[in-house]
């Protein structure tokens, strides 16, 4: 025995390495043919009609022809040595977006078509679940051990546009256009040339609105987000300018909110190139992946209506101040009016959004913001900027103009991409406004402004230099009625008038 296990180092597995010697080549041998078998089958002449299910209604039910040559499957199989096919079974990838009714054909069921080319065809019905995409394959079992595919047919799922979704489309529209005018008719060039002249925080800005957000959309839609669609909705949000929000978080938490009016408003303007630049193309090969076709001609059109309403307020600022004055009291009630409207009427119109709201989206719609907030102002941060413009610049990158991106979205792209890419835009937005929040209260309830002093140290803006402190000013101006200071102008995007400071304060206290 001790001689038997010096001559055979591998004993005792030698007697299983010989029967994978020799039973290996046969186990080959028996998945080739079946492979074998497989190809043969799939040649055999079989198609749709029509070859995709596109754009079906949610509740409704479309008839689908499933066209093959009856005895060529039947000799393929025979020849083969395989179980004769017996019936076909159409399975769809995605239960929960559409279903196939029956979902067992016997092949005893098929009817000859009658045109002289010799196929049989057996019928079923698509119908429509949820919006979104999915694929029905018609298969049929070959052998105990393996099964046939012999085609498969994308299907698309949309829902019924009524009158509620037009008012909705319509309502976003409304209200981007009476904001672009807002922001044309309180824009103050002197606010801008002044902060102009220190660029490093403009710069800082519009790198980190329009080179970091839409890379780390791009990065963060590839990551959890395992849809084109949606990696598209995400994709556009992060290519978007700063939301009119921004101001008011930025008065809020103690930033400089001269660099935040004049970040909105480069970020704005630049908007016109930079989204289209950015979907043509880090954005084409997201469209690809969606088997999409890049809208060039939609996009140029979005572009350009964004320019219309902004002129439109320059134009009345210049050549009607008064009558600018007039439109900036009038508009933002107004604005707020549209904003509460719409997420009410979104909320009603779009229960759907609810049901696409998985963990990931949850997660890609709180990360693109938040990260925003760090990045931005990280990086104004590391480039030694004072503390008021990082809260600025941080403020500035991490709130989009999400209405502008479901507004983009919902212009350029067909059913159901523009329904389903609409849930990012809107989780982004839940999102935003949550760590901004969080740390008004801590401020509002540990004493600590933005400088890391208390809250009485801010007492007398003489002693402390309050000039440049806009929060101490208003509220100062707010007390004594005064108008005249520099920060009594219009809040630019904000449409806050000269005698609207009491309004912010208000604003921010609840907000």
């Amino acid at each position: 025995m001790e001689l038997l296990g010096k001559m055979c180092p591998l004993w005792p597995f030698h007697i299983f390495l010989l029967y994978l010697a020799i039973l290996g080549p046969l186990l080959f041998a028996s998945f080739g043919v079946i492979g074998a078998a497989a190809q043969s089958m799939s040649s055999c002449n079989v198609s749709f009609e029509p070859e995709r299910v596109n754009q079906v209604k949610m509740g409704d039910s479309q008839v689908v022809d499933f066209k093959f040559n009856k005895t060529e499957v039947i000799e393929q199989a025979k020849l083969l040595g395989f179980d004769p096919v017996t019936e076909f079974e159409f399975l769809v990838s995605d239960s929960y977006i559409a279903y196939v009714t029956p979902v067992k054909v016997p092949l005893d069921n098929s009817v000859p078509i009658g045109d002289g080319s010799g196929l049989d065809r057996v019928s079923f019905n698509v119908t429509g679940n949820f919006l979104g995409y999915t694929e029905v394959c018609a298969t049929s079992r070959i052998s105990k051990n393996a099964s046939e595919v012999f085609q498969c047919m994308p299907v698309s799922v949309v829902r019924e546009s009524g009158v509620l979704d037009k008012a909705f489309t319509y309502s976003v529209a409304a209200l981007v256009t009476v904001i672009y005018v807002n922001m044309g008719a309180a824009l103050d060039m002197r606010t801008i040339k002044e902060t102009i002249k220190k660029p490093w925080g403009p710069a800082i800005g519009f790198m980190s609105q329009f080179i970091i957000m839409p890379l780390l959309s791009f990065g963060i839609a590839k990551l959890f987000i395992s849809l084109a669609a949606l990696q598209l909705g995400l994709f556009i949000t992060g290519c978007s300018p700063g939301g009119g929000a921004s101001n008011i978080w930025t008065l809020t938490l103690g930033g400089n909110l001269d660099l935040s009016i004049t970040m909105t408003t480069i970020s704005t303007f630049s908007a016109f190139v930079m989204m289209p630049l950015w979907m043509l193309t880090l954005g084409s090969t997201i469209f690809k992946d969606a088997n999409l076709t890049v809208p060039y001609s939609k996009i140029a059109t979005f572009a350009g209506c964004l320019v219309i309403p902004l002129a439109i307020g320059v134009g009345i600022q210049y050549k009607w101040p008064n009558v600018a004055k007039f439109l900036v009291k009038i508009l933002k009630p107004f604005a707020v009016f549209l904003i509460v409207f719409i997420i009410i009427f979104a909320v009603y119109t779009n229960l759907y959004l609810f049901q696409l709201f998985t963990w990931q989206i949850l997660m890609a719609g709180m990360l693109l913001p938040w990260l925003g907030y760090i990045l931005g102002g990280g990086t104004a941060w590391l480039l030694k900027q004072e503390w008021r413009d990082v809260i600025a610049i941080g403020i500035e990158t991490g709130v989009q103009n999400t209405g502008l991106a479901i507004f983009a979205l919902r212009f350029s792209l067909p059913q159901p991409e523009a329904d389903l890419t609409t849930a990012l835009p809107v989780a982004v937005a839940m999102m935003t406004p949550v760590l901004p929040a969080v740390l008004m209260l801590y401020q509002k309830y540990s004493g600590v402004q933005y400088t890391g002093m208390k809250k009485e140290e801010h007492k007398d803006p003489v002693q402390m230099g309050g000039g440049s402190d806009l929060t101490v000013l208003a509220t100062s101006n707010s007390a004594n009625g005064s108008s005249q200071t520099p920060q009594s102008k219009q809040y630019g995007s904000c449409g806050i008038s000269n005698d609207g400071v009491d309004g912010v304060e208000e604003m921010t206290t609840s907000t």
